[in-house]
């Protein structure tokens, strides 16, 4: 399995944990408001457990992605924090069964969320100014790539961080690079904001970067 599908594999089980951790902690904090300690005692219990083990994957698998290449920003630095708040502050909330605190940590796990959210859709709406270098399709496509696509991709396009693929034996058509450019895909996000110029340069770029051996397969 190449780093990218490892990455991806990650990034699913993370927001599947969120969602589970947001969940659970919904369910108890709805109880614990509306007073009912015999229900909230009573589905606690036998998810004692299980919520540990979400727990741990939700900072787990967040950790290793940031190991992994994601970039940091502002937003997902408040994220970062949020998520770290958020585990203490729900334990010592229905610890000392304090609503205020219960409440805090569901805002704090909905916050993180959205902030992940808002950082890749920020990500897809960054313009480049690509007046400087011309009409050359391959300057204009290397200007946009080192602005939008090195963090991830790498020089070479063989960076693979944060999930990306490896360009240089990609074997996608040359439509299919603009569309996953223009749309995004899987933790890549969607540059809708190129110009149509823009869009083949990058993609004549991204193309270049290939292996001789791989140039002429689809």
């Amino acid at each position: 399995m190449s780093n990218s599908q490892i990455y991806i594999s990650l990034l699913h089980t993370h927001k599947l944990t969120v969602l589970l951790f947001l969940l659970h902690y919904l369910i108890k904090t709805i109880l614990l408001i509306s007073n009912n300690k015999k229900a909230l005692d009573k589905y606690s219990r036998p998810t004692r457990v299980p919520e540990m083990i979400v727990s741990a994957l939700f900072l787990l698998t967040g950790v290793v992605m940031l190991l992994m290449g994601a970039n940091i920003n502002t937003l997902l630095l408040i994220k970062i924090v949020c998520v770290l708040a958020s585990i203490p502050v729900a334990v010592v909330a229905f610890r000392k069964e304090n609503k205020p605190l219960a409440v805090l940590a569901v805002l704090l796990i909905v916050t993180s969320y959205g902030l992940a959210e808002m950082s890749r859709a920020q990500k897809g709406k960054q313009k480049v100014d690509t007046a400087a270098v011309g009409n050359d399709p391959i300057a204009v496509g290397k200007k946009v790539y080192s602005e939008l696509c090195v963090a991830c991709h790498g020089v070479e396009g063989d960076g693979m961080l944060a999930g990306a693929k490896n360009l240089k034996i990609s074997t996608l058509s040359h439509e299919e690079v603009i569309h996953i450019i223009r749309n995004g895909k899987g933790n890549m996000a969607a540059y809708k904001n190129l110009t149509a110029e823009q869009l083949e340069a990058v993609a004549l770029y991204v193309e270049s970067l290939r292996t001789t051996d791989n140039s002429n397969q689809k």
